[in-house]
């Protein structure tokens, strides 16, 4: 079956792929995150407004453009600077109201797929696709992605064989780290070393 790669190469700063910001004013917080964003040439690719349990937390995932490797190239004091120049910003714009603490950080090595360009992108990686509707009795795909066909489906090795899925069906995905890789292992000293690893940014009371 005929597959074709897609090379993907988004201008920095680009929109966020995910956004869950209810009880906010999510245009002008995002107004507000994408020229941060654009500054420190890194994509958005979650922003989340959330309460964790220790009160209200903004969380916000970036990564280089096009990269292969989850959590390349974007290091814990880089995620530190994008806080910082944030945290003033929204400062400023007094967007948000009471206290919240705001982390920035890598969305790591398991990083969630959101859009289809996602899964051509990461050709080659192990993924896991849940969906809306069973294929061959399963729920649940996991294999070595390769990217997209004519069609824009999604290519997947899966356990009974090479398997095309409509992006309309994938519920969620979302890479697999597998520790026998010898590559991911490199991947995964690195972010020991702090490369890709999230960033505790600053903690804001108003």
């Amino acid at each position: 079956m005929p597959t074709l790669q897609i090379i993907h190469t988004p201008a920095p700063g680009k929109k966020m792929q995910h956004e869950s910001l209810t009880g906010l004013d999510k245009d002008r917080v995002i107004a507000i995150v994408e020229p941060v964003l654009r500054a420190h040439r890194v994509d958005g690719v979650e922003l989340i407004w959330r309460n964790d349990g220790r009160g209200m937390l903004l969380y916000l995932t970036v990564e280089r453009p096009g990269t292969t490797d989850p959590g390349a190239g974007v290091s814990i004091d880089q995620c530190a600077d994008i806080s910082r120049d944030l945290s003033a910003a929204l400062d400023v714009a007094e967007v948000l109201t009471g206290s919240y603490r705001l982390e920035v950080g890598s969305p790591g090595l398991e990083r969630a797929l959101y859009k289809p360009e996602d899964y051509a992108r990461f050709a080659g990686r192990t993924a896991k696709i849940k969906l809306k509707e069973h294929i061959e009795g399963q729920w649940v795909v996991r294999g070595q992605l390769h990217g997209l066909d004519e069609q824009g489906f999604v290519v997947i090795d899966a356990d009974w064989g090479r398997e095309t899925v409509d992006p309309a069906l994938i519920e969620s995905g979302q890479l697999v780290f597998e520790f026998g890789n010898k590559a991911r292992n490199k991947a995964k000293a690195r972010r020991r070393a702090g490369a890709g690893s999230v960033a505790r940014a600053s903690q804001r009371s108003k």
